[in-house]
């Protein structure tokens, strides 16, 4: 009659030590973008690498898209519980920084970004060229610049400036393309442009599905077809103007609950273990080359002759009114 009174008590003692060992075990809250912590992103692979190391427990928050980040960060403030915020890019870190909830990250490591970076505040995790996909199988002779696009009769999907990355990056291509002319430019692209959708996701969607002739992603796309699919129809239109990089950041919160686990991750973000990572799930060139080089495929894609690129600052002055030049066009 005790066996049962020895076995339940051994349970208790049992839940009782796991409690304990997880109330001491620290919490790395992470917040990031809903890709990147998917079955599929670089989130699983990155959160086991960086326990296995830190004897903590890290935790990828998903929040939509990287604007959709900064509006959360806006809206908490400094009452955020997260450490470290993963998924900006260069074209809202400026105003990322401006909120005052940023700390120096503290690391000093080269990169491999083909434009200069110095910023004590948010580090570089990945980076891509922005570009238009295609299926050659559909579409062998795509128009090569903006102008051609214009007078092709091509539908094409993009995404929201308001809510998404690539499509604020998409302003911001044709703005140091065009300059002066970008509105000119909206103008003549407008009734080539099939939807609009809040995301990513749902444009490659709609191009998969044969609904778009194009659509807006990165010239790494077609890496992600023909690496995890055998598929080597889909290809990035080379454009003449050039193309737009986009540069993805961590940043490390000043009210971290965690800042030296926070520190600690950030350091590890331009490791081997967190870049390797990245091009096989995110499906972008990793910030720093790991030593075992990129995977065979991405040796195929397309190299921009010129890498457009506006400076944070620059990009956020843009920003509005590049932003109105788009509705302005699109509302005809």
């Amino acid at each position: 009659m005790y066996r049962p009174i020895l076995s339940t008590g051994l349970a208790a003692g049992v839940s009782l030590m796991a409690a304990v060992a997880a109330a001491q075990t620290p919490v790395l809250t992470v917040l990031t973008y809903d890709s990147f912590v998917s079955d599929w992103g670089p989130g699983p692979a990155i959160e086991a690498a960086f326990e296995a190391e830190c004897g903590c427990d890290l935790r990828l928050i998903g929040a939509g898209d990287g604007a959709a980040l900064l509006a959360r960060l806006r809206l908490e403030g400094a009452r955020s519980t997260a450490d470290v915020v993963l998924g900006l890019d260069t074209n809202l870190v400026a105003a990322a920084g401006a909120t005052g909830l940023f700390a120096p990250h503290g690391v000093d490591a080269p990169t491999d970004l083909p434009v200069g970076w110095a910023d004590p505040l948010f580090l570089p995790f990945d980076w891509g060229w922005f570009g238009f996909v295609h299926d050659r199988t559909r579409l062998p002779d795509p128009p090569e610049s903006f102008e051609a696009l214009a007078a092709s009769g091509l539908k094409v999907v993009i995404q929201d400036p308001r809510s998404s990355t690539p499509g604020l990056g998409l302003l911001m291509w044709v703005r140091a393309a065009y300059g002066d002319r970008a509105a000119e430019i909206w103008r003549g692209l407008s009734d080539n442009i099939l939807t609009v959708t809040p995301g990513w996701s749902e444009s490659y969607d709609l191009f998969l599905k044969g609904e778009a002739d194009m659509v807006l992603s990165y010239t790494t796309s077609p890496a992600y077809h023909l690496i995890a699919e055998g598929d080597d129809s889909k290809a990035a239109a080379p454009f003449a103007e050039g193309h737009y990089v986009q540069v993805e950041v961590a940043g490390l919160l000043a009210n971290a609950p965690q800042p030296e686990l926070a520190r600690r991750f950030m350091q590890f973000v331009l490791s081997d273990a967190f870049q390797a990572a990245i091009p096989e799930t995110n499906w972008m060139y990793p910030a720093r080359t790991p030593a075992g080089g990129l995977p065979a495929g991405f040796d195929t894609l397309p190299r921009p002759e010129a890498t457009l690129f506006l400076p944070p600052a620059e990009a956020e002055a843009l920003r509005a009114p590049a932003l109105e030049e788009w509705r302005a066009a699109l509302s005809r």
